[in-house]
């Protein structure tokens, strides 16, 4: 790495992830990197001569900086360094439309992209296009592996696969932390057990879920994880496939766990406060799946063999890793391929926290290096 010329880097949002990462990549010894610009939801910290250093109070200079947050002013900063043949990264990791809207100018600019954030590759499909073409022209580079599974080698095992020519027959997995824990508790294989929503409410009291429960079982967060594996696979295969053309994550056949009564609710604590009303319901899921020898799983699955995408309630034998293997908040992604058949490729660990997340973000980082 130290053959190369250092790394200038740009990091826009210093929450958990962020912050993280900015303690990770100081760590890094004869780092490749050199970090000259914070940029929080309301202030930009930037200097390309008096670089952030390990062991620096980042986060009283960057509050203490006389310069609003402005990303088309630090754009043309940006700029400025690459006419001065600087290499230079920009991270985003905020979960921003707005933010991801400005990939294709970045990478058109040569700056390389590396991102946690889910909406680039998710959302339109006519963005993620102009990613790939801005890439393609200028040579800059992106990469996103914290998108699926944190800090799991999920993203690049699966580009490696089909770039080396192995033909996917189909992606499943267990790809929500928070729905991996919510159905760890609540389906054991037992007939009976807690209710659902005092899980439910034990998760967001863990900070397991979103402040609005909802926006976690209505699926959209597997949905998006879904749409970004479908257009890797669309994009970099070297054989076609059947898999739709997704416009969005909202393409994907996703079964929402909220019920319809409570559509539309305002607030998390108003939604937990109806939610037992649904208890008997879930529960009468739970015991089916019991007197099958199954248990209850929110499973997502890319299958480009019958052409489907989709995300929903599934039932997994007792013996079957989705129902023996999971702890916590794990992730576990099984990819079936003609290389790896009958017995799949496994990935599985911790598919949430700032600590792994920021992990997977300086992986995609040290790529660049």
């Amino acid at each position: 790495m130290s053959a190369q010329p250092k790394i200038h880097v740009s990091i826009v949002g210093v929450g958990l992830v962020g912050s993280e990462l900015i303690n990770q990549l100081l760590s890094i010894p004869d780092s490749p990197f050199n970090l000259f610009s914070l940029s929080s939801s309301s202030r930009t910290l930037f200097n390309k001569s008096n670089l952030i250093q390990p062991g620096s109070d980042w986060k009283s200079a960057l509050k203490a900086s006389p310069d609003k947050a402005d990303l088309a002013a630090l754009t043309q900063q940006l700029k400025q360094l690459v006419a001065e043949n600087k290499r230079v990264a920009i991270v985003d990791n905020t979960s921003s439309d707005q933010v991801a809207a400005l990939y294709p100018e970045w990478l058109g600019q040569g700056f390389n992209v590396v991102t946690p954030n889910k909406k680039g590759f998710s959302g339109e499909l006519s963005l993620y296009n102009d990613i790939l073409k801005a890439s393609k022209e200028t040579g800059a580079r992106f990469y996103n592996e914290a998108t699926v599974g944190a800090g799991l080698p999920v993203i690049n095992t699966l580009k490696e696969l089909v770039a080396s020519g192995d033909k996917v027959l189909k992606i499943e997995g267990v790809f929500s932390g928070t729905m991996s824990y919510i159905f760890n508790e609540f389906s054991t294989g037992k007939p009976d057990g807690p209710s659902f929503s005092s899980i439910v409410s034990i998760a967001r009291e863990k900070g397991y879920t979103e402040p609005h429960p909802a926006d976690d079982l209505n699926g959209f967060d597997v949905a998006r994880k879904l749409t970004i594996l479908s257009r890797i696979i669309s994009a970099f295969s070297t054989a076609p496939t059947n898999l739709p053309t997704l416009d969005s994550f909202r393409s994907v056949q996703t079964a929402s766990l909220i019920p319809p009564a409570l559509e539309g609710i305002p607030t998390g604590d108003i939604f937990l406060s109806r939610l037992p009303e649904f208890d008997s319901e879930f529960a009468k899921l739970r015991t089916e799946a019991s007197t099958e020898g199954k248990v209850l799983r929110f499973v997502g699955v890319v299958d480009p063999v019958n052409g489907q995408v989709k995300a929903g309630l599934e039932k997994y034998p007792v013996t079957h890793p989705f129902a023996t293997s999971l702890g916590g908040s794990d992730n576990i992604i099984m990819f079936h391929t003609e290389r790896y058949s009958p017995r799949p490729l496994i990935v599985q660990g911790a598919g949430a926290g700032a600590a792994v997340t920021a992990m997977g973000v300086l992986g995609d980082l040290l790529k660049l290096a």
